[in-house]
């Protein structure tokens, strides 16, 4: 645990914890947290970038290692965080990993390891948390995107988790605000993390850059969204747009869907299916280190096959 200099400020004292905090929007989030005056968590699966990550915090932090798909990793880091630093009044849901390629080209357990870190890690972040939520009567924001908006072929674990991520947090505002507790659900654009740094080589994605407004194509630096979502932790707001335009867009959200097939539809056809799947995989280095940890695991602890009668 690092200490630092109090601060002053609607966060200052306080405990946050942020999830997928080793690299980009997480690593962001927890700097500006911290210069915000909270002392702050960090997990995550790569322990040496997550040190290096906390290093640079301004104020009192904590660096956990753990599987967000392990509930019982995450049940002894959330004791770990309120032995060390207290009871967290603030937790982002922010770990994330993705894969692009055709669904049937695409390995199954990496399909479902995107869904098993997006929205189920989301889900047992809130339940190992919850308790101390509870007593503090705190803010659990969850990051989705707008992946959620429309679902682009090529992304299929990856829309369709962040629709479920969205969707999951919704149900949970109306279970625990009786409680005290607010959920948020942040809504992240183009952002400069390592996960898009392959952007345009995604054919789909390509022409949905192409075919948006000026603005829309902008990519955002990690600080400037990590702005934006600190500014919607201090307000305990319902929803948190990454940029701030997004919010005009919700009530087109009925359109999206057919949009988006149509452009991916015109560009599908213009490609072979050997051009298609030539990326198939895991996208960015955080991605790839939470797929090859896993990877490790599995391999030492095999799941048991069919037993033969």
């Amino acid at each position: 645990m690092r200490e630092g200099p109090a601060r002053e400020g609607p966060l200052a004292g306080r405990v946050a914890v942020v999830t997928g905090a080793a690299r980009g929007v997480g690593e962001a989030l927890a700097r500006r947290l911290s210069k915000d005056g909270m002392r702050v968590a960090l997990l995550g699966r790569e322990a040496v970038t997550l040190r290096r990550a906390a290093a640079s915090l301004a104020g009192p932090s904590l660096c956990v290692e753990a599987d967000v798909t392990d509930q019982a990793a995450l049940d002894r880091a959330a004791r770990q965080v309120e032995d060390r630093l207290g009871p967290a009044s603030v937790v982002v849901a922010n770990a994330g990993i993705a894969a692009g390629g055709p669904f049937q080209r695409t390995d199954a357990d990496l399909w479902r390891r995107v869904i098993d870190v997006n929205l189920v890690g989301s889900a047992n972040t809130a339940r190992s948390f919850l308790p101390q939520l509870t007593r503090t009567r705190g803010y659990f924001l969850q990051i989705a995107s707008t992946a959620a908006f429309g679902s682009a072929p090529l992304m299929s674990a990856y829309c369709a988790s962040k629709a479920g991520a969205e969707s999951f947090a919704q149900a949970l505002r109306g279970e625990v605000e009786g409680a005290g507790v607010a959920v948020g659900i942040a809504y992240l654009h183009w952002t400069g993390t390592d996960m898009v740094t392959g952007i345009d080589e995604h054919p789909v994605l390509v022409a949905l850059r192409r075919h948006q407004p000026w603005f829309a194509r902008r990519v955002h630096s990690p600080a400037e969204v990590a702005d934006r979502l600190a500014a919607g932790v201090a307000r305990r707001a319902p929803s948190v747009y990454a940029p701030s335009w997004l919010r005009w867009c919700v009530p087109l959200r009925p359109l999206f869907p057919a949009l988006v097939s149509r452009i991916a539809r015109r560009e599908l056809r213009e490609r072979s299916p050997d051009e298609l799947a030539a990326d198939v995989g895991v996208l960015g280095a955080g991605g790839r280190a939470d797929w090859d940890a896993h990877m490790t695991a599995t391999r030492a602890h095999p799941r048991p096959g069919p037993q033969t009668p």
